[in-house]
């Protein structure tokens, strides 16, 4: 079967603008139903697609946290590009702990990280998230279990550089956000399989902004922007963007 790979999208709303990131070992697909509700009320939303993202495995690891900030930028720019002068950032996950880097680097109107982590994991639980990412892309390709087998035993021989990257980017904004002072809505699945939940708690008490808040979603988990609570969830981003003081 052939698999078409999830690809960036921009859907065209009005004149204020929402970027939103996907996770690791995610894809736009992860964001893609909040930009179509963002779109209905009004926001123009761009997501950009990480290299090495939504594509065989063996691609993933031969990338690493400089070139996917590079496609963050990118995906910054091309709003800048379509004439937006204001632009809020909503993130799931590493998307999430982008969407604080972007707060200190460059100005944005508000940000939402959603589920992003603040704790180091360690390598080895992060190695068997991407194992476990590669054997489900290979069943979703239609692969036959022989070749699976094969082809996962050939993987696993492949160094993961990405993941020391990503522990450090990790590190490195959680040292920086205090140097944030856009306005930001912190938001956190309660049954989060993935991260650590009190990394929501470390966002909320240490960003600088005057205008923060936190929610906790209390039935849903990690890949909260795809669960049974998204529909409250995408309300919730909703209001938070209508909060904010656009100069349009």
């Amino acid at each position: 079967m052939k698999v078409l790979p999830p690809k960036p999208f921009t859907f065209e709303g009005g004149n204020r603008a929402v970027l939103l990131l996907h996770g690791f070992t995610g894809n736009s697909a992860d964001v893609r139903i909040l930009g179509r509700f963002l779109q209905d009320k009004g926001y123009t939303c761009h997501a950009p697609q990480y290299k090495g993202h939504g594509v065989p495995p063996e691609e993933l690891v031969h990338t690493g946290p400089d070139d996917w900030w590079q496609d963050v930028m990118g995906g910054y720019e091309h709003l800048k590009d379509l004439g937006f002068k204001e632009i809020a950032v909503a993130g799931l996950s590493l998307g999430g702990v982008f969407s604080l880097k972007l707060g200190y680097t460059v100005p944005v109107k508000g940000i939402i990280p959603m589920c992003a982590p603040m704790y180091i994991k360690s390598e080895e639980t992060m190695y068997k998230g991407i194992l476990k990412y590669a054997r489900k892309y290979k069943q979703f390709e239609g692969k036959p279990e022989e070749q699976i087998e094969a082809e996962m035993e050939e993987f696993q021989k492949t160094p993961m550089k990405t993941l020391k990257a990503l522990q450090r980017l990790i590190s490195d904004v959680r040292e920086n956000v205090d140097m944030i002072y856009a306005p930001t809505f912190v938001v956190q699945a309660r049954h989060d399989e993935m991260i650590n939940p009190d990394s929501a708690n470390i966002i909320y008490n240490e960003v600088s902004s005057n205008i923060k808040k936190i929610k906790w979603y209390e039935e849903s988990s990690h890949v909260i922007t795809l669960d049974k609570q998204r529909d409250e969830l995408h309300q919730d981003v909703y209001e938070f963007l209508e909060s904010l003081d656009w100069q349009e």
